[in-house]
């Protein structure tokens, strides 16, 4: 087996292990058991569980790779690097909600090679590797067709890193071009849906690396047009994101 098809064997195997776990740790609706990192930054126990699971096992599995998770940052050095969201849309989740998900993506220095995202509670898993397809629980997925912004559906993400006035100065250009807004509180999740062309644009002013690691992989092997994140400082401090569907590229770049 190549090397590429056997790392993203592994990834789906220890994300739907992960998914599970985080699915057993899960907080019921309207509890207190998670905490808050700073203004609508949740951590809930899974997150660091889940994390240390994932690290572990790929330790087990590919001892000479690199591993950087959201909650403990970059635990191994390799050439090649596992980034991890352990439990990306904690504030859906902390508060027993489904829009959550564990978000496993493979990189080469700044290039994403493979992206497995799983979302147990909705019993879905997103996963590509580079030149093999993009799918969705094991069908091939593409980008959306949509060619008017009008007839366009945008999430829009909210990131502490910016001002409120860039985020609703962001949503008020996108609404006045005609597109539907919505906020689903999962980066990864939105970001793969662009992928599966459920929707037709994921914009955020500032997200993190592990947020986007995998659906990066996704989105290109689902040929969507995504914003190169990894140009700047986005693989160590975070960066903006824009990823739509082809058709609507160049207009929702001159927007964002």
């Amino acid at each position: 087996m190549h090397a590429l098809d056997r790392r993203l064997e592994t990834a789906l195997t220890l994300a739907t292990e992960a998914g599970a776990m985080a699915m057993r740790l899960r907080p019921e609706p309207g509890s207190t058991q998670a905490k808050l990192k700073g203004a609508q930054d949740w951590v809930t126990e899974a997150d660091g569980a889940v994390e240390r699971f994932l690290s572990d096992r790929l330790l087990q599995a590919f001892p000479e790779d690199g591993f950087q998770g959201e909650e403990d940052g970059i635990g191994r050095t390799g050439t090649l690097r596992w980034v991890v969201d352990p439990i990306d849309g904690t504030s859906n989740y902390a508060r027993g909600g489904n829009r959550f998900c564990v978000s496993l993506g493979l990189m080469e220095g700044r290039s994403p090679l493979a992206g497995v995202i799983v979302a147990p509670a909705i019993g879905e898993t997103f996963a590509a590797r580079r030149g093999g397809g993009a799918t969705l629980n094991g069908i091939r997925i593409r980008a959306a067709d949509t060619t008017a912004l009008p007839r366009a559906t945008v999430e829009i993400g909210w990131s502490g890193r910016r001002s409120d006035a860039d985020f609703l100065a962001l949503c008020t250009r996108i609404r006045g071009s005609g597109a539907a807004l919505r906020m689903g509180g999962s980066g990864a999740l939105g970001l793969a849906e662009v992928a599966a062309g459920r929707q037709d644009a994921y914009a955020e002013l500032h997200i993190n690396l592990w947020d986007v690691a995998a659906a990066l992989a996704i989105l290109t092997e689902a040929g969507a047009s995504v914003s190169d994140f990894t140009a700047g400082h986005g693989c160590s401090e975070g960066d903006a994101i824009l990823a739509c569907a082809p058709g609507i590229a160049g207009a929702m770049t001159a927007l964002f």
